[in-house]
């Protein structure tokens, strides 16, 4: 019996990020350096399949410092963390390496600059994700945690004169338009970066979703349900107009989605590896006669540096 056929619209860019990238690699090239185990506090990333593959190479992942021997070496997620977390790993003796995302300590930098002149700082962001946290824990004053309009409209200030803004990086420009628009009518005054400084890789990805929504009769994004930016992309594909499903793998896909479907677009967020794409595609091409093309996009060719401690394998064999 023949088989339907069915367009296959991969999104460009998708997947992983280069601070993504550099966290993962930062592990993998600690366990060569140093050999298992190699504690990582925290997920390294929001993805399973990511965590898996670290953990079967003798990645210890644990949410607490007291669950790491003293003495070990121990790598801090992307996410980043707090002061608090900095100095009980400090009275650990714990051999740190910092895989925290360049673009979340630059948002670190920021926040602390404010407060070093005594500015107080809204953070946009989530309540309990591991990035808030570690960005409030950073800054010495105080800090303000807006989800929403309707948190700003909530907002006790000392002085409205004396208010900075910060956000949460695996928000775009999109996400945070209203609420920053808010802030800026309520406190007139209040200061916070440019728009560059919003991550690069949450808002290209977000742009090409929007894309991908125009042609594509379904959209399936890869990532995990407690991904922050996985989530926003299937609510903005959603938003579009276009049904938008998130599944962790291609052993997730429900059929009864794509029926009637002539077209379906594929992304993934920024933890999520390309395998995982390659093996969605491959499920779709047994079950339909599937034509595949990439989505025109942005090509991103950003890269960060690893950290020196991982830059001089044989002066760190042990």
């Amino acid at each position: 019996m023949a088989k339907r056929p069915l367009r296959v619209i991969l999104a460009q860019p998708r997947g992983f990020c280069a601070g993504v990238v550099r966290a993962v690699d930062i592990v993998e090239r600690a366990l060569e350096i140093y050999g298992a185990p190699v504690y990582v506090r925290h997920e390294i990333v929001h993805n399973k399949h990511v965590v898996d593959g670290l953990r079967q190479k003798g990645a210890r992942f644990v949410e607490k410092v007291s669950d790491i021997p003293t003495g070990a070496v121990t790598v801090f997620s992307a996410h980043g963390v707090s002061r608090k977390v900095e100095d009980a790993a400090d009275d650990r003796g714990l051999q740190v390496i910092d895989a925290t995302c360049p673009l979340v300590s630059k948002v670190h930098v920021e926040a602390q600059r404010y407060a070093r002149q005594e500015y107080e700082v809204v953070l946009i962001g989530h309540a309990g994700h591991p990035e808030v946290e570690g960005t409030m824990g950073q800054v010495p004053g105080t800090v303000h945690l807006v989800s929403n309009v309707d948190d700003v409209a909530r907002l006790e200030v000392a002085d409205p004169a004396k208010l900075s803004y910060v956000t949460q990086t695996t928000l775009s420009v999109d996400d945070t338009r209203e609420i920053i628009a808010a802030l800026k009518s309520r406190f007139p005054e209040i200061r916070g970066p440019d728009v560059k400084d919003i991550c690069y890789a949450t808002q290209n990805r977000q742009t090409a979703v929007r894309l991908l929504a125009a042609k594509s009769d379904v959209i399936l994004v890869i990532g995990a349900d407690y991904s922050s930016n996985s989530n926003r992309l299937r609510e903005i594909g959603d938003e579009a107009g276009t049904a938008s499903y998130l599944i962790p793998d291609a052993g997730s896909l429900e059929p009864a989605w794509l029926e009637g479907a002539e077209s379906v677009g594929i992304t993934a967020g920024a933890s999520a590896p390309e395998d995982l794409v390659e093996g969605l595609v491959d499920r779709l091409r047994d079950m339909f006669d599937a034509t595949v093309t990439n989505l025109d996009g942005i090509e991103e060719n950003v890269t960060f540096k690893l950290p020196r401690e991982l830059t001089g394998a044989d002066e760190h064999a042990v």
